[in-house]
């Protein structure tokens, strides 16, 4: 009798890509979270290895699927620009995400939020951002040694990876790109889109009229050309 033995197989270990946890709160925090998402898109459009997402799980360490964070919005430079279910960091050259965005709402807590501030300064993250719509204020941690250390002016603050600046205003908070221009919800994208595209079709229809009074002129002068000559006089010798 032959007894057939079965190896033993380790099952592979899943990373969930999603926590449970709504992305966002409220209306406010959300609109925050893609604003700024989406302009650090349209900044690095151009620049192929620079990966920005969010609401997106980062898992540090292989082996342990426990040991996570959902960050509300990630930039990552030196890795491709992709879609991913969650942020594997050993797949990804063992890069970490270098720049930490987090929009507070009413359900977040000290504890949670020191948890978060001690995972990000653990595992890699150079520049930290938290930003409380209800109350106007921003914190700024940048890196400096193994440590994650409070920015004390975050008024006018440029952050050294990304080259956005912060004002604080009365009413809200402002971010600028390198150009100066700034940081604008979907709805003012498109309203700039929409100004831009009805001042592109002005000036198409001022070209155009422009171009048929020409060709009205010319048709005038061609006219009286002919009537000159009917008359016996050529232009060209007077």
């Amino acid at each position: 009798m032959v007894q057939q033995l079965t190896p033993d197989t380790t099952p592979e270990l899943v990373y969930p890509e999603s926590d449970g946890k709504p992305m966002a709160d409220n209306t406010k925090q959300f609109r925050w979270i893609v604003t700024i998402k989406e302009n650090l898109e349209i900044l690095f459009a151009s620049q192929s290895d620079v990966f920005i997402a969010g609401d997106l799980l980062w898992y540090p360490v292989e082996g342990n699927n426990k040991l996570c964070q959902a960050l509300d919005v990630m930039v990552v430079f030196g890795r491709p620009k992709a879609d991913r279910g969650s942020y594997l960091q050993w797949k990804e050259n063992n890069i970490a995400p270098q720049v930490v965005f987090e929009i507070l709402s009413p359900s977040n807590t000290t504890k949670e939020m020191t948890n978060k501030l001690l995972f990000y300064q653990r595992y890699g993250v150079e520049e930290y951002y938290i930003y409380n719509p209800d109350t106007l204020e921003l914190t700024g941690l940048l890196r400096s040694g193994d440590d994650l250390e409070i920015i004390e002016e975050m008024n006018g603050w440029v952050s050294p990876r990304l080259g956005v600046r912060f004002v604080l205003t009365p009413e809200t908070l402002e971010i600028y790109r390198p150009d100066g221009q700034r940081f604008l919800t979907p709805v003012e994208l498109d309203q700039v889109l929409e100004k831009e595209r009805q001042r592109a079709e002005q000036e198409r229809q001022q070209k155009e009229a422009a171009l048929q009074q020409l060709e009205q002129e010319q048709q005038r002068y061609q006219e009286l050309l002919a009537r000159l000559r009917e008359k016996g006089i050529d232009p060209e010798k007077l």
